[in-house]
């Protein structure tokens, strides 16, 4: 779609949704939708089965973070209309405690994304049939691509001869891996990188 149409479909869906739309906006050529929590059902049934929009397929349903905000979250939604060759991402802010609407019943597809959501992030879905970790091993603590979850882990997990079976321990770092100097090998460090011995003697 050329940009003004993408444009004209912004403003025919604000239009629609004047108090579920909070504002439209075309970046790189992508229609983007920012939408209330709350209304985020109503949001896509309408892009569903508006004759100008006619999105049947979500594509994707993801989630970020930005731990700075009070809303720390933003679940995007990725549609596309085969029919109409267009697409547009659908975008609401969440927090860590208010529950975002399923939209299950919109799209039925949706039921795993949300699962990883929440495993990955703890996004939880309201009224969403079977919210439980799709990723993670049983006993998981935390979500890990948030972005206050350390690198490490909590725990890590390995196979014990002397039990026979596989057990979870907490991390435990050797003190080498921790010890970095955050210079570049090849523009700030003052040591010459192993290999280079010979390029030092051609150059004097």
């Amino acid at each position: 779609m050329s940009e003004k149409a993408l444009y004209e479909l912004g403003e025919h869906i604000a239009s629609k949704l004047e108090n579920e739309v909070i504002g439209t906006s075309v970046t790189f050529g992508e229609l983007t939708i920012l939408a209330r929590a709350e209304h985020i059902q109503k949001v896509l049934t309408v892009l569903r089965d508006d004759a100008l929009c006619l999105f049947k397929q979500l594509i994707d349903l993801c989630g970020v973070d930005y731990p700075d905000r009070a809303k720390r979250f933003d679940v995007v939604y990725h549609l596309l209309s085969m029919q109409l060759n267009q697409r547009v991402r659908v975008k609401i802010q969440a927090d860590a405690d208010t529950p975002v609407p399923s939209s299950i019943d919109v799209f039925p597809g949706a039921g795993w994304f949300e699962r990883e959501a929440w495993d990955m992030y703890g996004i939880f879905f309201a009224d969403h049939p079977d919210l439980r970790r799709m990723l993670t091993d049983y006993g998981f603590r935390g979500h890990p691509l948030r972005k206050d979850f350390p690198v490490s882990g909590h725990v890590e997990v390995r196979y014990c001869e002397d039990e026979k079976r596989v057990i979870q321990e907490p991390v435990s770092l050797r003190q080498d891996f921790r010890d970095f100097d955050f210079m570049s090998p090849w523009e700030s460090a003052e040591y010459i990188l192993p290999g280079d011995e010979k390029a030092e003697e051609e150059g004097a």
